[in-house]
């Protein structure tokens, strides 16, 4: 199934606490359907003394946000948008916004050989 957004994308949060907000997923975790977007819903966790952590405590780290709950950004417009996928003459595959505008381009045209 192809997914609308993807790891490295600014995405904007349309629902829950972060609603309105933007971001970098920084992780797809296809499994659960779920994305994590850096510096949002953010948890403590309970850790013990480590040698990563030599005092332990508690630290910070970022939740899942369920992939519905984002929309990647809109380059013109700079909102979220919803996408459509586009088949080109020359084989190249491309996310494109509702409004037209080109996202990114997912797969390039591969060279025919004769």
């Amino acid at each position: 199934m192809a997914r609308h957004v993807k790891k490295g994308d600014t995405v904007e949060i349309i629902a829950g606490e972060h609603k309105g907000t933007t971001g970098k997923i920084m992780k797809v975790i296809s499994g659960k359907d779920a994305v994590i977007v850096e510096g949002h819903n953010l948890v403590y966790k309970h850790v013990r003394p480590s040698q990563s952590h030599p005092q332990g405590g508690r630290i910070r780290v970022e939740q899942p946000i369920h992939i519905s709950n984002v929309l990647p950004l809109n380059p013109k417009s700079s909102k979220g948008t919803r996408v459509r996928f586009e088949t080109k003459k020359n084989g190249s595959k491309s996310r494109v916004a509702v409004d037209g505008s080109e996202i990114d381009v997912i797969k390039k045209a591969s060279k025919k050989k004769k």
